[in-house]
């Protein structure tokens, strides 16, 4: 977070999540071959690349670019809802998975592959969008059954209020790192290029 970085959106996502703040890419976008896309990705000053979606992982040339991008010299993250299998990943220590545990008020909690917990590194992140106590309650529940190996996130829902998710951590003493949607500090609703 804060760090220049390039944000690749795929399109298309198997989860409805009830809070969506990104619901144009179920069907907006443009085919664009991998060449032309690594060029487009050169054009930027940034040496990240946050390969998010939608979906990214139901893209099957995601992979490829991964690879094509960790080859290249970028740090790559991959932010993914949770629902598919992070193992085909490539393991690099240049690429981190960013991954969501989704909470109910979502509505796709039942849609998470658990396995995934298994499969983090301890370079990559667990993150958990907050709309409420209810998924405050989830999150925390979530985080006492689980051995977790990496950095956990609480990110409020609406991305920017953080006082009573902040007074909820305190209060139970997680080890948690709670940050907005920075993004939305700078630049509102407002879309990329």
């Amino acid at each position: 977070m804060g760090a220049p970085t390039v944000f690749l959106r795929t399109t298309v996502c198997n989860l409805r999540c009830a809070w969506c703040d990104s619901e144009f890419s179920f069907t907006e976008g443009d085919y664009i071959r991998l060449d032309a896309l690594m060029e487009k990705i050169r054009s930027f000053p940034a040496q990240r690349v946050c390969l998010t979606g939608g979906e990214p992982l139901l893209q099957k040339q995601s992979f490829t670019l991964c690879e094509r991008l960790l080859a290249a010299g970028f740090h790559v993250v991959v932010e993914t809802g949770g629902s598919i299998s992070i193992r085909g990943l490539p393991k690099h220590q240049n690429l981190s998975v960013s991954l969501d545990v989704k909470c109910p008020s979502s509505k796709m909690e039942a849609r998470m592959d658990w396995d995934n917990l298994k499969a983090l590194a301890p370079g990559d992140q667990l993150k958990f969008v907050i709309a409420g106590r209810a998924d405050y309650d989830y999150a925390r529940d979530v985080l006492r059954r689980h051995e977790i190996p990496c950095p956990v996130i609480f990110q409020p829902e609406s991305g920017t209020k953080l006082l009573p998710l902040a007074d909820w951590i305190l209060a139970d003493g997680l080890d948690v790192r709670l940050l907005p949607q920075l993004h939305k500090l700078i630049w509102g609703d407002r879309r990329g290029v």
